[in-house]
């Protein structure tokens, strides 16, 4: 099965906990080379962040690329950066999901909801949003539905608007659910060294 592969995937990668700021991070060093970082709420188990790091063929360690979570960008002294910067009105999209629903919320939208049309493209398994007066168009797809090659259903999928921001909802089929719970009391089990331990334990 499909969720299998990807749970054996999981299970076979080098993963390294840290304990720290109320929040359980991960690390998972997979056996292609690629990197994964998680953090997860200490009170709550929800996901906060995950990011994923790619070498290029020339073996170069890339960025950080964020799946999960919102991008904090840090102060940068460059002059350059400080006379191009983007908009802060353009719109801002991220992903925060809940414990039942994978979610995006895309800030700076203020037109009524009536404007916005989301839906599936099955044949290139994303979610489209769309506006009918052409001031915004999205096209995105749902990562862990299609590591776990899992089918896309119309009757998941939702979305509200409310002060300036669209959210977008997408209910997690039962597979992804059992397979984050059964996740969560694995990463529980890892010896997380608290920051400033040098002995990181590596599982």
């Amino acid at each position: 099965m499909a969720v299998q592969s990807w749970s054996d995937v999981l299970k076979s990668s080098k993963k390294t906990a840290l304990i720290h700021d109320g929040k359980r991070k991960i690390h998972y060093l997979f056996t292609d080379g690629k990197e994964m970082a998680e953090e997860y709420d200490l009170k709550t188990d929800e996901l906060i962040v995950r990011k994923w790091r790619h070498k290029s063929t020339l073996g170069v360690q890339g960025s950080w690329l964020l799946e999960v979570g919102e991008s904090l960008a840090g102060p940068v002294a460059s002059l350059e950066s400080d006379m191009i910067k983007e908009n802060s009105s353009n719109p801002v999209f991220m992903r925060k999901d809940t414990k039942t629903s994978f979610q995006w919320r895309i800030r700076n939208l203020s037109y009524p909801k009536d404007v916005f049309s989301v839906s599936l493209d099955h044949s290139e398994r994303c979610i489209i949003i769309k506006t009918s007066n052409k001031k915004y168009y999205k096209k995105f797809n749902i990562p862990d539905l299609d590591r776990s090659q899992l089918p896309l259903d119309d009757s998941a999928l939702s979305f509200t608007h409310a002060n300036n921001t669209l959210i977008v909802s997408y209910k997690k089929p039962e597979e992804i659910l059992t397979f984050e719970q059964e996740l969560l009391k694995e990463l529980k089990k890892l010896k997380g060294s608290a920051e400033g331990d040098v002995d990181c334990k590596t599982q």
